[in-house]
């Protein structure tokens, strides 16, 4: 944005009053236009333990997998973008279990919230915005070609919770340092072992 919906006037970088960081300020009428992150809803899911994956058939990642998800819209539950935009690109009907992982991506100022879920039928297909989509299992998931971080780390704790058998609430944050990305898990992780990898991939 360049320029003041309201008066048209240039908007520029400045320190509001009282504020303790740089916004993007009217250089007229001093309103505030608010950068904030976005928030990507979306499902987990599952029948008999696999997992119904996407093929991206859109940028970024096009042809790798991921989980059914995408931005929330406006008037609409987190909950409720998250059925949406699976009936979207797999149309595929679920219930929702239950929120699952929340992990927040500073880097490119997004916080994902996936949600555990139940396939109510079979007549799933690709959407628009997917090559295709298919159930795996566990030793079938192609692991080396899932397109962000963030799902790769969903599906890790998806199946090492079912091997224990109780689901919980998994926080934890994507950070990037140069070229690759890291996982830090949240404060009340028992898999200590995840927080530590570092993945070579887009989040």
């Amino acid at each position: 944005m360049n320029y003041c919906s309201e008066c048209g006037a240039e908007i520029i970088l400045a320190r509001p009053e009282d504020d303790n960081r740089l916004r993007h300020v009217c250089s007229a009428c001093n309103i505030i236009y608010y950068q904030n992150p976005k928030i990507v809803a979306g499902c987990i899911p599952e029948h008999k333990g696999k997992i119904l994956l996407c093929k991206r058939a859109i940028e970024p990642r096009s042809g790798y997998w991921t989980l059914p998800a995408g931005y929330m819209e406006l008037d609409e539950t987190s909950m409720e973008g998250a059925l949406r935009e699976t009936l979207e690109e797999a149309n595929a009907r679920v219930e929702i279990l239950g929120l699952y992982a929340v992990f927040n991506l500073p880097h490119v100022n997004q916080v994902y919230m996936m949600y555990r879920s139940r396939l109510l039928d079979m007549d799933y297909s690709p959407g628009t915005e997917s090559l295709d989509v298919a159930l795996y299992s566990e030793n079938e998931i192609p692991w080396n070609d899932l397109a962000f971080t963030t799902i790769r780390q969903t599906l890790r704790y998806f199946y090492a919770d079912r091997e224990v058998g109780q689901f919980r609430l998994h926080t934890g944050d994507i950070i990037k340092q140069g070229e690759k990305y890291s996982f830090r898990a949240g404060p009340d992780e028992i898999y200590d072992d995840y927080s530590s990898s570092t993945i070579i991939q887009r989040p």
